[in-house]
Formats: structure tokens, sequence, C-alpha cells
């Protein structure tokens, strides 16, 4: 009421001549001219936030990424942006998916931790089947005992090449995985003149006569990372952990069950599980030469939504 009492007051002084004269400031002429226009209802607060914001997706496309939240509830936002993309050519990103989520009470706490692998191997590589990580870890099969899994993995793209359930940590465990990598890696043939490096710890398997002779013999050569220093090989260690997190969330009570557990989570690691460091695409796809065609055909899919919701801004403006 007093905001409109002095509006009216001043309106006098909203005249050319007499706002030269008295040098009145442009606020209150800004609020007296208002007023002249409209009434008191002209003087009431406007929210800041304009009514139209020319980027934001449609109802329909935050139903589809809603429900495909709700069939894949494993998913982070991150992932469901990129896998919302890829399915429905359509771009979104993770902080608009996370908005929308939350607004959905869709956002919740992990139910596991993943650690992060820290200080990097000291040289990077720079192609797949440049240097394999291999390592074991274990699980306990209720009413049976300790299993061992024995994996080898590709530094450059993370992907799981080749994996043996075992009852032993031996140097024997260690070949006869590494006998599945060359054959499914096709490293194996003749015609490959240069080997993958092999990384290991410093476990009795590994340092073993037996390994040594036979990676010399596959002409392969082992590095091994430094004592008490796991992080070495901490992309092997990473996938160990993300593997446990998943496949520790059930008891097991035979070798077969935890064997068909693990070869799933594989298959769903190497070909489904978006990596961020891998620029959001999955090992097998970095792997297998096809990230590169993937990340542009996102970028081309981006700027066609782009153009598409600034058309759509336009028509709606008009």
């Amino acid at each position: 009421m007093l905001r409109a009492q002095f509006a009216e007051h001043c309106a006098p002084l909203n005249r050319k001549p007499a706002r030269h004269q008295i040098g009145m400031v442009r606020a209150i002429t800004s609020e007296s001219a208002r007023y002249l226009e409209g009434g008191p209802e002209a003087l009431e607060d406007r929210p800041s936030a304009p009514s139209r914001v020319w980027n934001r997706i449609g109802n329909d496309i935050q139903q589809q990424i809603v429900e495909m939240a709700l069939d894949q509830s494993e998913l982070s936002p991150r992932e469901l942006a990129v896998r919302f993309t890829d399915e429905k050519r359509y771009f979104v990103s993770e902080s608009t998916v996370y908005r929308l989520l939350k607004a959905h009470d869709l956002i919740t706490s992990p139910a596991f931790i993943v650690i992060k692998a820290a200080d990097a191997f000291h040289t990077k590589t720079t192609r797949p089947n440049e240097m394999w990580q291999t390592d074991f870890t274990y699980f306990k099969i209720i009413g049976w005992g300790w299993v061992y899994l024995s994996t080898v993995l590709d530094d450059f793209s993370r992907y799981v090449i080749a994996w043996k359930l075992c009852t032993t940590m031996r140097a024997g465990d260690v070949t006869d995985t590494l006998e599945l990598a060359l054959k499914a890696s096709g490293c194996s043939s003749a015609r490959v003149v240069q080997k993958p490096r092999l990384l290991s710890d410093n476990g009795p398997s590994y340092i073993a006569e037996e390994l040594a002779q036979w990676i010399g013999a596959n002409g392969m050569s082992n590095v091994r990372g430094a004592p008490m220093h796991p992080q070495t090989q901490g992309k092997i260690e990473r996938w160990h952990q993300t593997l446990k997190n998943r496949i520790l969330l059930e008891n097991y009570f035979l070798p077969g069950d935890l064997e068909t557990r693990i070869e799933a989570f594989i298959d769903h690691y190497n070909h489904r599980r978006y990596h961020e460091s891998l620029g959001n695409v999955t090992p097998a796809d970095t792997y297998f030469g096809r990230a590169d065609a993937i990340i542009q055909q996102r970028e081309r899919i981006k700027r066609k939504t782009i153009e598409h919701r600034r058309l759509q801004h336009r028509k709606l403006a008009a």
C-alpha cells in the first residue's frame, strides 16, 4: 500500500520537463510510470526467472527418462543420460537427468561404494593388447569353501579378455587364463609380432619359475608392481571391487551358481557398462575400435537435439 501511495505521489513528476528540472532518479520514474500504466497491480514483484527456457526438455521426454530410470534402476544419472542418448537418439545431459530424478525422488544413496584407483601406472598404454593386467580375487561358497577368480584385463580399454574360476592360485592357473586370453584376443596367432606385456603383483604364482618360462616361450614379458603398492594395478583392483559390489549381494552354495553370476556380470561390464574414463563408452567399444564413431555420433545427436529445442522455443515464442 505504501509503495502504491509513493508511486501515486510521484506520478505528476513523471513528465519530461519536471523530471529534468528536479533530476529524479530512474528508479522512481520507472515505478511511477508502471503505476500510471497499470495501477497498483503493476507494482507487484515480478519473477526474475524467464517464463520460457529455450533448452528445456518437453514433458514427453521427461516421462521417457523417468520410465527408463524405473526400468533400469541400477544406472547412475551419468549412465542413464548416455543410455538415453544412445537408444532414443535424443541428447540429455547428466545434470538434467539428475535434477529430473531428484524431483521425482528417484535419487538414492548407493548400495555400495566403489573405490577409486589411485596413482596410475607410469607408462600409459595407447592401444588394445599393449599391456594386460592380471590378478586373483576370492569368493566364499557357503558349505563348500573358497574359490579364486583369475582375470586378464586389457589395460587400455578395461575389457575383460579372459577369466577362470579356480580352486587354487598356482602358476598353472595363471597360465591357463593367459592361454584363454591369447586365444580370445587373437594374439596367439603367428602373425602377431608384438605380444602384450603382462602387469602383475608379486604374489607367489606370479614370481614362479613356471610362469616365467611360459611367458618367455610365448614371446611375452612380465612387469611387476612395486611391493605393498596395489595402486600400480589400479584398474584390475577397481574391477575386483566393482565385481564384488554386485556379486556379493547374494549368497552362493554351488560353484556353478557363482560362475553363472560372474559370467553374466562380465558380459554386462564389457558390453553395457559405460566408463567415464573411456569417454562414456563401454570397454568393448574401446577394445574393438568403435569408441570414436560412437562419440562422434553422440555429438551429432547433441547438435541436432539442441537445434530442435531452439526451433521449438521460437515456435512457442512466436
